[in-house]
């Protein structure tokens, strides 16, 4: 590791930047002024393509020059951006000067006072960071998501017939099964995944304050609306928000901050419960020479991956909360708060990330303890009471659940011996008897 990481005042650019550097791509400054850079340019060539007057004689080859200039937009062009910004202190008019450089270089300076033309900064910013948000969801999120869900998967096949004593309040309940109950986080990531893909990725283009003032002014005959929800939608692949104030009312960005912080809700959980499952002795984890545990107590194997995740997902949901919270607000037309915040998109989901990845390597390292999970089971012969009482009411047994309570509420050891001496004295026929006698911990599973 070089100093410069040593130096990071942010675990996530520091100890975790090995598992997060790949979102530099979506939400370093370097990315979101590259994403700038396209919007502008991309509106550029939608002006040409109604055409404006005055760009009537633009060549459509250039469309090719122009795009070039995002496409193979390198850290060079980034910091020659930055300085200009150290001269102008506004970010987004720093990239407009940029490109009026750039225009210059290549023979198009009649046309460059249309780049930016009758916008707000916030159109290009509200433009540019959704798309650095849905890139992120779709190349890095989604992807990562899925290697979690797909290991869970495989678990849960794998332990789909191990019997497992279950616990609610704490205490031994109906049985289960190891695989069923991995299978139930399965089931509800894949649902809030389905809600978190059909919120829209929603943009704001439309001057000062959201009308077209700028726009109408000078070409009055012009459909500003139906032009920019073209380019909104056809080009970038968002969702036009209209009508606006100066700001997008990030009221869609708020409900994906809502829904991330949901799934990796039920990822704690899900820490929770293999944590608990570890301390149980229900799991053991693979030893790697060289690891140490404790640094005090030489046996032990931490369940650390999880613990880990839990943090970092815990971090994320805290700055989830807050821009789900903090953005739909604005006084009046707009304030700034929102430009703040904006900037630290990438940080939950940077740790959510790392906890992602943690749950992954955690879950690699399980060994399931198939005679505790037993042992557990046969220990607890209470818990076939809800199975027998279930068939005395069938057979209009009469009081069969408060039969079965004075048996097994009691603090005396419940067994085998003990449930069947119970099903002899039953006044019930013999083959009833027997299907009693046929249920045990282990085969009372359920489906």
């Amino acid at each position: 590791m070089s100093s410069e990481y040593l130096n990071a005042i942010s675990p996530v650019d520091g100890r975790y930047f090995s598992k997060t550097s790949v979102l530099s791509e979506y939400f370093s400054e370097r990315a979101l002024i590259k994403n700038r850079v396209m919007v502008e340019i991309e509106y550029f060539i939608s002006l040409c393509e109604i055409p404006l007057p005055q760009l009537r004689s633009f060549k459509k080859s250039n469309f090719i020059k122009l795009r070039k200039i995002y496409t193979n937009f390198s850290i060079k062009d980034a910091i020659e951006i930055k300085k200009i910004e150290n001269e102008t202190n506004h970010d987004v008019k720093a990239v407009e000067y940029y490109l009026k450089k750039r225009f210059d270089k290549i023979n198009l300076s009649e046309y460059k006072e249309f780049i930016h033309f009758g916008l707000t900064s916030q159109d290009i910013n509200n433009t540019a960071i959704p798309i650095c948000l849905r890139d992120s969801l779709n190349e890095v999120y989604y992807p990562e998501l899925d290697k979690c869900l797909s290991i869970l998967l495989k678990l849960s096949k794998k332990w789909a017939k191990i019997p497992m004593l279950a616990r609610t309040h704490g205490q031994p309940a109906s049985p289960t099964r190891l695989g069923k109950e991995i299978n139930v986080f399965i089931v509800r990531i894949k649902e809030q995944v389905k809600l978190l893909k059909k919120i829209p990725i929603a943009a704001k283009f439309g001057g000062a304050t959201g009308n077209f003032n700028a726009h109408k002014l000078a070409y009055p005959k012009i459909k500003w609306k139906l032009f920019t929800k073209k380019l909104i939608s056809k080009k970038l692949g968002l969702k036009h928000s209209f009508p606006t104030t100066q700001i997008e009312h990030y009221d869609h960005l708020a409900a994906i901050f809502d829904n991330l912080k949901r799934i990796n809700t039920i990822l704690i959980d899900l820490n929770r419960d293999v944590w608990q499952y570890i301390s149980m002795d229900y799991f053991k984890q693979k030893i790697k020479k060289g690891e140490i545990g404790s640094s005090a107590m030489p046996h032990k194997v931490n369940p650390i991956d999880f613990e880990n995740s839990e943090g970092n997902l815990g971090i994320a949901n805290a700055n989830f909360l807050h821009l789900s919270s903090k953005l739909p607000i604005s006084r009046l037309q707009r304030d700034l708060t929102d430009s703040t915040v904006l900037r630290n998109i990438g940080v939950p989901i940077a740790h959510t990330l790392i906890g992602l990845k943690s749950i992954e390597k955690g879950l690699n390292k399980l060994i399931v303890n198939e005679k505790k999970i037993l042992e557990d089971l046969n220990n607890n012969w209470a818990v076939i009471a809800e199975a027998i009482q279930t068939i005395l009411r069938r057979e209009n047994y009469p009081q069969p659940y408060e039969t079965l309570k004075s048996l097994t509420r009691v603090n005396t050891e419940i067994n085998k011996e003990v449930m069947h001496n119970f099903i002899d004295q039953l006044n019930i026929n013999k083959k009833v008897k027997l299907e009693l006698k046929k249920i045990n911990p282990e085969n009372y599973t359920g489906i």
